[in-house]
Order: structure tokens, then C-alpha cells, then sequence
């Protein structure tokens, strides 16, 4: 793949659906996100950047879902849901949740409380068509749906914190004991169902306004899944896991721009031989899954397909480890082979070594490029906006970074001279610093140019999203309906319009003005 045609420029924006405005503490699928839509389309931003939209994990991060497949509950709108008359007015009358970030405990009582009340509202109504509706995305999601709903309600039922507290049959998924459970807790189950038939059906609507509006959407694939996931329980032999089905392995990196000991991410690691042999069929399920709700994915930590860091299950930190080869160049011929084209960004940051260069540029894949990794005072450093390639996409900074402000007024008085020195200028104030990240990576030969919203509203530290190797406190900003109304949008226009990144068709929903689109 490559970025179609170097003179059709765009720009986007990054921002998770949990950072959008909204009365029920969290951002969702509601009015506050088509809106947000607008906002883009108004703009002239042909590009929304997501993280990822499943269910969260530890620490409430989306990048250690408990099914790859699943889609994130907490993001029904209950607006939506009382349209369609699942919910009553009164049913949506919600606690006062903090408006500048995310209670995922209250939020969670909140939202799983009203999706109870749908589910039997649904259950007691005889609305033919969306039952319909329902059976039929049961039957096509099956493949993955089942499994993922019955770990749900063995979940609830055994209050387990890992699905390796299960009873040994249900751990090793005897058939007569998976069909035994399945009768006995056939409610849990359909309501688990019926959540994800939600889910998908608020954002396939939303994505359809987006479409119309001339934004297209990159989703976010986490390389990893968690070790208590659905996943790891129903396909066991695609991961490093020992007789009780524990990893032998878990995922980090060594230490790194972010961390002196390195991130231990805990997640299990990929049995590539055994993927190899059944053809990456569960990887390109995934994938396709992903596909059928965003037009491109960000391949989240590229760099484990040439190799990834193996730490053993007893370290306490990353710093001990190895690393050992990923697939490499067959995934991506299968993946190409499979789907016709390589619909992909190649987050190709942290340690990286020629092969996940080679592995990129072999199959043309757009890498990343952030403008805060720029200033060690080489002319030559590759994150300097002067040495882009077109075939690139471009941020200021990303969720792992802290906002271009924040990061500024961080610097010790060395770093502060590079940087000033790099930009030749001496007296740049902190309050403008990111207007001119967002300049100079809009004006870059990047084909594709994108700023965090914390930047384009010029946020300090308390705004930044996450904090890599930490494992508290992440994910839960949120902006506020008074900040985006405080947006000089018109200047994000104009500055798109004079670096050519202004769609040529904009709003006519035509869905064909990507610079990212396949071949």
C-alpha cells in the first residue's frame, strides 16, 4: 500500500469516543459525537483517529481488550436507546459525573444498569423488526459472539477476576460442561448479546453519518490481547501458554523513550508457528472485523511483526527479555492475498531496527512520524518535519505523549535551547507552541497530517491521555461542550486550506477523497 497520490493532501484529528462531551460521564455514541462529526466536516477534516473499541481492560485501557471482536458497551448513547424506545426518559436520568474526565466505576454501574433495563424492555416488547435484527446479528457474529458471551456470564457467575479460576471443564472447555452452562445461564448470555448487537448498530449508524459527511475514520488494532480474554480462552493454541493454560511468555518492551525499566504490558504472546499453519485465520478475522467499522487501521506496535519482546511470566520488570522474530513478510502477504489490499499505518515508533523498516517500505506501508521525538539537535533526525516522506502520516504528538504544551513546559533548560534553537526561535512562548507544531506538521510533505484535540485546543499536562508503563489515572480525559465552542475552528480550516490538505470534494459524502485509500 501506499499513501494513493502525494498531491492529495489531508488532515485529521485524534481523539477517543470516552473524550467526547456528554452527560453520562463518559463520551459515547450519542449526539455528542455526530456533532463532533460536523465539527470535523466544518473544518475540513477528512480524518477521525479512534483508539481501540473494545471491551477495556486493566486499568481501563483499550489496548488490552477482553475480546478483539467486541465492541465497547460503556459507549452506548442512551439517547439512541431511548429513541428506539428501549429506555424511558426518566430511565436516563444520570448521576452528576465529573465533566472534565472519565469515573469508569460509576460510569460502568450506570451505563450496565440501563443496559439491564433495555435488555428487558427488548425482552417484553414484540417489536418484530428489531428482533429480527437481533437474531440475525447473532447468527453472523456467532463465530466469535458466543464464546465471548458465555466467558461474560461465567464471568458474573464465579465473580473471577482471570478465566484461569474457571472449573477445570469449563478451562479446558469440555463440550458437555460448555452446554450445560449454556442452558443454565442463557439470560446472562443473550443480554451480553444483545449489547454487542447495540454497540455495532449505534456505530455502523455513526459511521454512515461520517461517511456522508465527508470524514472517514482510522481504527486502532492493538497488537496484543489480554490474557484474560475471551480470546485467549477459546483459542488457546495460538498463544505461549503452558498445560494450565498460563503464558510462558508475556509482552512489554525493554527500556525506552517512555520508561527507564521498560513497559510490561502482561499480555500473552502469539504462537506464530501455530498461526502460520492455520493460515493467520484468526488474524484476519480480526482485521475484517475491524474493517467493517473503520476504513483504515493503525497497526499499534508494528514493530513486534519483525520481532517482539518475549519477558518471562516471573519478571517484575521488562528490563529482563528477548527479542524473537514475528511472522515478517508472510502475514503480510496473506493479509494481502486475503483481502485484496493492505488497508494499514505502520506505528513504527519506540526501538526500532532496519528489519521493521525493511518490513514497512517491502510492502509499502505509510509509517508515523511525531514531531515531539524531533529535537536530539541532528539535522538528520527522522521525526523533524524537513525529513518526512510523503508516504508518511504526521502528528504532533499521540494519546502516549504528553500535549504539545505540557511537554514543552517540561523541558530542563538544555532541552529548551535544542527545541528553540531547532525552530529558530528563542522567546517561543509556551501558549503558542502548539499552534506551531500544528503548522509545521500541516506544511510537512506528509500526506497525512494529525494533531491530538488536546494540542488543537492548546491543553497543558492535566489533559494528556495516558502515561506509558503506569497503570493508574490513564484514559480519562475528556473535553467539554464550552471548549470545543471555544475552538478557532476557522483557523484549523484556513491553515488546512493554505497546505493543501482541504478535501477537494468536502461534505458531499462521496467517501472518495482519502489519500490513505488502497490499492
Amino acid at each position: 500500500m501506499t499513501l494513493t497520490n502525494s498531491n492529495e493532501r489531508a488532515a485529521g484529528v485524534l481523539l477517543h469516543v470516552t473524550s467526547l462531551p456528554s452527560e453520562f460521564g463518559i463520551g459515547d455514541m450519542g449526539p455528542g459525537a455526530w456533532a463532533w462529526i460536523d465539527r470535523l466536516s466544518e473544518a475540513g477534516q477528512s480524518w477521525w483517529q479512534l483508539l481501540p473499541l473494545g471491551p477495556i481492560g486493566p486499568g481501563n485501557s483499550p489496548y488490552s481488550p477482553f475480546s478483539t471482536f467486541a465492541g465497547n458497551v460503556l459507549l452506548l448513547s442512551p439517547e439512541r436507546l431511548a429513541e428506539e424506545g428501549l429506555l424511558s426518559r426518566a430511565d436516563c436520568v444520570c448521576p452528576d459525573f465529573p465533566k472534565n474526565d472519565v469515573d469508569f466505576d460509576a460510569v460502568s454501574l450506570f451505563k450496565l444498569r440501563l443496559l439491564d433495563t433495555a435488555w428487558q424492555n427488548f425482552s417484553n416488547d414484540t417489536d418484530a423488526t428489531l428482533r429480527t435484527a437481533f437474531e440475525t446479528f447473532c447468527q453472523t457474529q456467532s463465530s466469535w459472539l458466543d464464546d465471548y458471551a458465555l466467558l461474560f456470564a461465567l464471568q458474573q457467575r464465579y465473580r473471577f477476576v482471570s478465566y484461569l479460576e474457571l472449573p477445570d471443564e469449563l478451562l479446558n472447555r469440555d463440550p458437555a460442561a460448555m452446554a450445560r452452562s449454556k442452558l443454565e445461564l442463557a439470560d446472562s448470555i443473550d443480554r451480553c448479546r444483545f449489547g454487542q448487537f447495540l454497540f455495532f448498530r449505534q456505530w455502523n449508524a455513526l459511521r454512515q453519518y461520517a461517511g456522508q459527511k465527508g470524514v472517514r475514520l482510522i481504527g486502532d488494532l492493538p497488537f496484543f490481547v489480554s490474557a484474560n480474554s475471551a480470546d485467549v480462552w477459546s483459542h488457546p493454541e495460538i498463544f505461549l501458554l503452558d498445560k494450565q493454560h498460563k503464558p510462558t511468555f508475556v509482552a512489554g518492551v525493554p527500556p525506552d523513550y517512555f520508561s527507564d525499566t521498560g513497559q510490561l504490558w502482561g499480555n500473552p504472546v502469539y504462537n506464530w508457528q501455530a498461526l502460520q499453519k492455520q493460515g493467520y485465520r484468526w488474524w484476519i478475522q480480526r482485521i475484517e472485523a475491524l474493517l467493517s467499522l473503520v476504513d483504515v487501521i493503525r497497526l499499534d506496535h508494528f514493530r513486534a511483526f519483525a520481532a517482539a519482546w518475549h519477558v518471562p511470566t516471573d519478571a517484575t520488570t521488562a528490563e529482563s527479555g528477548e527479542w524473537l522474530p514475528g511472522p515478517a513478510a508472510d502475514f503480510f502477504e496473506h493479509m494481502r492475498s486475503t483481502l485484496g489490499r493492505l488497508p494499514f499505518v505502520a506505528e513504527d515508533l519506540g526501538l526500532i531496527t532496519d528489519d521493521v523498516h525493511e518490513l514497512r517500505d517491502q510492502f509499502q506501508l505509510p509509517g508515523t512520524r511525531v514531531l515531539q521525538f524531533a529535537f536530539d539537535g541532528d539535522p538528520a533526525n527522522p521525526f523533524l518535519t524537513d525529513n518526512y516522506p510523503s508516504n508518511t502520516v504526521a502528528y504532533t504528538g499521540t494519546h502516549d505523549n504528553d500535549t504539545t504544551r505540557g511537554w514543552y513546559e517540561s523541558l530542563d533548560a538544555e532541552q529548551l535551547q535544542i527545541v528553540q534553537k531547532t525552530l529558530k526561535d528563542r522567546k517561543l512562548a509556551s501558549n503558542t507552541i502548539a499552534p506551531e507544531f500544528i503548522r509545521l506538521v500541516w506544511s510537512s510533505q506528509s500526506t497525512l497530517a494529525i494533531a491530538p484535540l488536546q494540542d488543537i485546543l492548546n491543553l497543558g499536562t492535566e489533559s494528556k491521555m495516558n502515561v506509558p508503563g503506569t497503570t493508574d489515572g490513564n484514559w480519562q480525559w475528556r473535553c467539554t461542550s464550552q471548549m470545543l465552542d471555544q475552538a478557532d475552528w476557522q483557523s484549523l480550516r484556513d491553515l488546512t486550506d493554505r497546505t493543501g490538505r482541504l478535501p477537494s470534494a468536502h461534505g458531499d459524502g462521496d467517501g472518495d477523497n482519502s489519500p490513505l485509500e488502497v490499492r
